[in-house]
């Protein structure tokens, strides 16, 4: 479709009503991320709780740490990221690879860089109603070559979660979610539907592309856009250079948020009945208790 063709799908459009540049910062062991939900600009764009952008080379990674009350969802874009958590469970996250992890009750776990050079890759926290807060934790991992992925008129998408373009993912969502990678070739353009009650953003990777309305600026690398309200989103590239971006909305949850850190539930009091489980190992925390990573143990020494 050429750039002056107006999609016929949309009644609605989105446009983008807030736009900020994710900065760095250190997190974990020396690593570093682009935090553009979590951070003091944007605290909680429901269900959405972080979104870094993180870049990491060893031995800087992020040794062993809780999670509770929610999901975090990496995905690898350059490199590999090594994850080990108390229940045995270990693997290598690869370039192009997904890992959809339900904290729920608990998970302690590490993600340390794998091989030389630097790794760098999207990690997402979607919340959780309060109805699977405490549900068992669960994986669903996807190698690069197994995420559905099309192209058509010079757009091109990886389907992490949801539907695009005809196809659709695998991954199951407890909280209703979209997470579709998108790369446009200069002059062409996307239609994008989105739910109307969801909450959506985009988090430019590559390139620049005109988001949301014909007349706006360009957008670069490293930028968060908010989209209001409408159902879908329009994308023209205007550049002579392909732009690669993620596209991610969720249904709002609509509940109260209580977070300490890597713990997410819905009240103070469960927030400390949490920090305490933690402590003496317990609900959910048992296997914490004599467990430390092969990448903290090395760290040690």
């Amino acid at each position: 479709m050429a750039e002056t063709e107006k999609p016929s799908e949309l009644q609605k459009p989105r446009h983008v009503v807030r736009k900020f540049q994710a900065r760095p910062q250190h997190e974990g062991y020396g690593a570093v991320v682009r935090r553009s939900i979590g951070r003091f600009e944007l605290k909680y764009f429901d269900p959405f709780l972080v979104l870094d952008e993180f870049s990491v080379a060893a031995p800087a990674g992020f040794p062993d740490h809780p999670h509770r009350g929610f999901e975090t969802v990496t995905y690898m874009l350059e490199g590999a990221v090594t994850h080990e958590d108390f229940e045995g469970h270990k693997g290598t996250i690869k370039a192009g690879d997904l890992q959809w992890m339900t904290a729920g009750r608990g998970i302690v776990h590490s993600e340390m860089p794998a091989g030389q050079g630097t790794s760098k890759g999207l990690q997402l926290w979607v919340n959780l109603s309060s109805k699977n807060k405490m549900i068992e934790p669960r994986y669903q991992e996807l190698q690069s070559k197994d995420i559905a992925c099309t192209s058509k008129n010079g757009v091109a998408v990886r389907v992490i979660a949801g539907q695009s373009m005809g196809i659709q993912s695998p991954v199951y969502t407890r909280t209703p979610t979209m997470y579709l990678d998108f790369t446009i070739k200069p002059s062409a353009f996307l239609s994008q539907p989105i739910p109307p009650v969801w909450n959506a953003f985009v988090y430019v990777l590559e390139g620049e592309g005109v988001f949301g309305s014909e007349r706006s600026g360009p957008v670069g690398p490293h930028h968060l856009l908010l989209l209001g309200q409408g159902d879908g989103l329009e994308v023209w590239n205007k550049s002579s250079k392909p732009i690669r971006f993620v596209l991610v909305g969720g249904e709002p949850l609509g509940e109260p948020v209580a977070q300490l850190g890597p713990f997410v539930m819905n009240t103070d009091e469960e927030i400390d009945r949490t920090v305490d489980d933690f402590q003496y190992c317990i609900n959910g925390f048992e296997k914490a208790k004599h467990w430390r990573s092969g990448a903290l143990i090395d760290l040690e020494v």
